[in-house]
């Protein structure tokens, strides 16, 4: 079964490399990764996905806990979220199919970004199911080249934000880095 985590982490150079290498060490296998900023100014979303099982998945996020520069992980899998993935797919076109492929991608919302003679850029956003089936049809055509994001996904409704005194608050203070004032603006560091 495929598992949606999300974890939080400072801003700083290689805390990325150590997830990997925590990750790569322990032969968990990621098959998606996200990375970008988040609400929070010096706080980054990383948003993954593991293939395995709940044991598995259990250790990934102890093991996520102990990364010094993370400050918070959940497990979204089974809560409701909103889930989307971005994918920009190169496909062949010639002058007799091209009307075809534009309908093929108004039908999934999709839209052309890129036209040439030779090849068309679509690009779409939605569900893993939805870009899966475009990428379906489209395969008929020629994809010529492909790029995924993988998942991101926000919780649905109104999320309740902890402020306790987590393990990333212990570690935050040890390194001189805790305020209460700041805890209050980083969603518990």
């Amino acid at each position: 079964m495929k598992y949606t985590l999300v974890a939080w982490m400072r801003d700083k150079p290689g805390v990325l490399n150590r997830v990997s290498g925590m990750m790569r060490r322990r032969n968990f296998n990621i098959d998606s990764l996200q990375v970008g900023r988040s609400e929070t100014e010096g706080i980054s979303r990383m948003t993954f996905v593991v293939d395995g099982n709940d044991r598995m998945v259990d250790q990934v996020i102890k093991q996520l806990r102990k990364v010094v520069d993370i400050t918070r992980v959940e497990d979204i899998t089974h809560r409701p979220s909103v889930v989307r993935e971005l994918a920009l797919i190169r496909v062949a076109v010639t002058a007799d199919n091209r009307s075809e492929i534009v309908q093929i991608v108004n039908i999934y919302r999709g839209e052309i970004v890129d036209v040439s003679l030779e090849s068309m850029v679509v690009q779409i956003v939605g569900s893993e199911d939805r870009v899966d089936g475009l990428i379906g049809l489209l395969e008929n055509f020629g994809i010529l080249e492909m790029v995924r994001t993988g998942r991101v996904a926000l919780v649905r409704g109104t999320v309740n934000r902890r402020l306790t005194n987590t393990t990333a608050v212990w570690k935050a203070s040890a390194n001189g880095q805790y305020s209460e004032a700041g805890r209050q603006t980083t969603g518990g560091v």
